[in-house]
């Protein structure tokens, strides 16, 4: 082609994100995984797809039916091309699932359908049935005299046939697994070993003719399994006011009868039902309808129990202690002294809870600021901030609302946030308030001092638990006097504060991140030292591409750390053949963000609460926080060395999305980014590894690209 290539140099992110849970379902697959572990990858995998559609591909869908014409085909084929991804992971899906079923077989662990109960196990069934069961069941018979009522896309249903010679009625039936375990342990078979688990429909299908409590002649009755996922979209004023939690309960109303985006139903169902509910569901041609097997909402797979022996799960991790602050006087004292980062969940999330149940009794303390966004249900960081209050303490909380799939809790967090006497802020006029900020005010002799928390993640004691995340506690006063900058933007948004030190974002992140890769390009033409490491959840914003592309094109080596959504295209000739990026999907879940910088041999670190998407950088209140203690940073430089040098857990992210695991010579040592990082921070060790080097590169030739780009939005 005499110089000339045809490349793709855009991934569309929905594309992008399905890779990302086709590698979950690698862990799935994974004989190495504890079955355990692997039958709970089947429900994260399950999970997610649920968001993605309720989420991703409503959106896509709404562009299809109501962008201009010309734009209209590119979204439809778009849509065909998710769904041919999605039957080809859900053919996968089966396959892992009946394989991992197997392997519970040969560890004496059964999950039996109502077909193969013996007769002992079925009198078990039918008394559960009546006794835990049946009063949690409210059937809905069809007829055309009578829309159907709303269905809840985080529910399952049975779709019923009930045929007599009278007659043949369709009805159906919600699985109540919010209040029942979707599998529930009966008896073994009579003189045979092993523990015996059944899925709730099951039970139901056993007992299917007392559902209807002997109301209707009953011939045949047949139960086939059907889910219907929604559009999660909330309309919602601009106007944050008094009558704004009024709005969002009105909102979360009408996403409950928001159009629905996907159908998944048991492949055997009988064309007669099948047709039946797609026309009185009103389902249409920019729909997902995917035939699957008997069970849906796999889901409920997460909260799979392990009857079997410990290793048939992930080995636990014991919690590493942080000796600065459990040797201090309190961990007020501890941060006069040193800067402290915090990694959850290998350090505990206790020490957060402490720092404001410290800050809560101390008499010197006047006032306490924090944003909420996703909070536990039980939350010891809410308990704290009242128990502030008790203590005469000035508390203000920001709740954002909008948090997507917490609106309610945050609706009902708010209003006991406010009863408690918290200044409660809710949110900031077309943002989402995404930061994770404690501002503490003590008074100390004749002046004021802050304490300050900046994180990656959420102030939520159970998915610290297994989300990987930073926490940076400091006593540094100008970082301290730029968070409580932030909080004042959101009170006032009107008002506009410098900020030497942080990004802030909709105010200065665009500009300050590609001022921060302009000049490793500077330092690559200059002959300096150069590099950029960036670890993030996903990389979608297009001007920050063309502006790392730009980089690799002058020799700037750039190392990307993508869990999910990636639409760059490493190793492009002439583009960014200096771009290599990886993904580790392991027992926790990646997500913080850590940008590295190597600045002539002068490194700046950062963390930041926001991913390197537009909506992240233009559209949200996030913050990134540089990192200035050298002993800091040199563990933040080491954690993300091992997660580059992973053998085991990483990916190689490429053009065609083929996820193949970054490859280990027979004579490597396995480095498991995540095992090695808990043993780095209880011992200070490292095992034997390649560092990341940044040397200058020469500047490839440039090659003329044809530019193939895939849809985007």
């Amino acid at each position: 082609m005499s110089g000339q290539s045809e490349v793709t140099t855009w991934i569309a992110k929905e594309l992008s994100w399905l890779s990302f849970n086709e590698r979950v379902l690698q862990e799935a697959e994974d004989p190495e995984v504890p079955v355990i572990q692997r039958i709970r990858y089947l429900g994260i995998f399950s999970n997610n797809l649920d968001e993605f559609f309720r989420v991703r591909v409503a959106d896509v869908r709404r562009l299809a039916a109501f962008s201009p014409p010309s734009k209209q085909d590119e979204y439809k084929a778009l849509l065909e091309e998710i769904r041919q991804m999605v039957m080809k992971l859900q053919h996968r899906f089966d396959a892992v699932y009946q394989e991992n079923l197997k392997e519970l077989r040969r560890r004496k662990i059964y999950l039996v359908s109502e077909r193969q109960l013996d007769e002992t196990q079925t009198k078990f069934v039918r008394e559960y049935f009546h006794s835990h069961i049946q009063q949690e069941l409210v059937p809905i018979i069809l007829d055309d005299a009578n829309p159907i009522p709303e269905l809840n896309d985080a529910s399952i249903y049975l779709a019923i046939k009930l045929s007599s010679e009278q007659q043949t009625r369709f009805a159906l039936l919600e699985i109540p697994t919010v209040r029942l375990d979707r599998f529930i342990r009966i008896p073994g078979r009579k003189g045979k070993h092993g523990k015996v688990l059944i899925a709730l429909e099951n039970m139901i299908r056993v007992c299917l003719p007392e559902v209807f409590r002997g109301i209707f002649p009953m011939g045949e009755t047949a139960a086939y399994t059907l889910k219907l996922t929604r559009d999660a979209d909330l309309e919602l004023g601009e106007e944050v006011t008094h009558t704004f939690v009024e709005k969002m309960t009105q909102s979360l109303k009408r996403r409950k009868k928001g159009d629905p985006v996907r159908f998944v139903y048991d492949g055997a169902m009988p064309k007669d039902l099948l047709e039946y509910l797609v026309k009185r569901l009103g389902l249409g041609r920019l729909d997902s309808m995917i035939p699957g097997g008997r069970y849906h909402n796999s889901k409920d797979f997460m909260s799979f129990p392990n009857l079997g022996p410990a290793y048939l799960d992930n080995k636990h991790l014991p919690v590493i202690p942080v000796p600065a602050i459990d040797q201090a006087e309190n961990i007020l004292s501890c941060l006069r002294e040193q800067d402290i980062l915090l990694h959850y969940p290998y350090h505990s999330f206790n020490y957060l809870t402490d720092l404001l149940k410290t800050a809560a009794i101390d008499p010197a303390v006047k006032t306490i600021k924090a944003s909420l966004y996703r909070v536990a249900s039980n939350s010891h960081v809410v308990d704290a901030l009242l128990n502030a209050v008790a203590n005469h303490k000035e508390v203000t909380v920001v709740v954002e609302l909008q948090a997507r799939f917490d609106e309610a809790a945050n609706i009902a967090l708010s209003q006991r946030l406010t009863d408690g006497g918290v200044n409660v802020i809710l949110g900031v006029p077309g943002l989402k308030v995404h930061s994770k900020l404690i501002s503490i005010v003590r008074q100390e002799g004749s002046v004021q001092k802050y304490y300050s928390h900046i994180g990656t993640g959420n102030f939520n004691e159970k998915t610290a638990k297994v989300y990987t995340d930073f926490s940076l506690l400091t006593y540094d006063q100008a970082l301290g006097d730029e968070v409580a900058k932030v909080f004042d933007f959101i009170a006032y948004n009107y008002k506009r504060h410098e900020f030497k030190h942080l990004g802030v974002s909709p105010l200065n992140s665009r500009e300050r991140l590609l001022g921060l890769v302009e000049t490793e390009i500077r330092n690559a033409k200059k002959g300096r030292e150069c590099g950029i490491t960036l670890k993030c959840n996903n990389l979608v914003d297009r001007e920050l591409i063309d502006k790392l592309y730009k980089a690799s094109s002058v020799g700037v080596p750039v190392r990307l750390i993508v869990r999910g959504m990636c639409s760059l295209v490493p190793g492009v000739k002439g583009l960014s053949d200096n771009i290599e990026a990886i993904s580790i999907v392991d027992g926790f879940l990646e997500h913080p963000r850590v940008y590295i910088f190597r600045n002539a041999g002068e490194p700046r670190y950062f963390i930041s609460s926001a991913d390197l998407m537009t909506r992240n950088i233009d559209f949200r209140v996030e913050v990134t926080c540089p990192v200035y203690s050298k002993t800091l940073q040199h563990t933040l430089q080491s954690i993300i060395d091992l997660q580059w040098a992973d053998n085991v857990k990483a990916r190689i992210l490429d053009a065609s999305q083929s996820n193949v695991f970054k490859p280990r010579k027979k004579s490597a040592a396995r480095i498991r980014s995540q095992l090695l990082t808990h043993k780095f921070l209880s011992t200070g060790k490292l095992p034997r590894m390649a560092k990341l080097e940044y040397r200058p590169r020469l500047k490839p030739k440039p090659v003329k690209v044809k530019v193939k780009t895939k849809t985007k939005k």
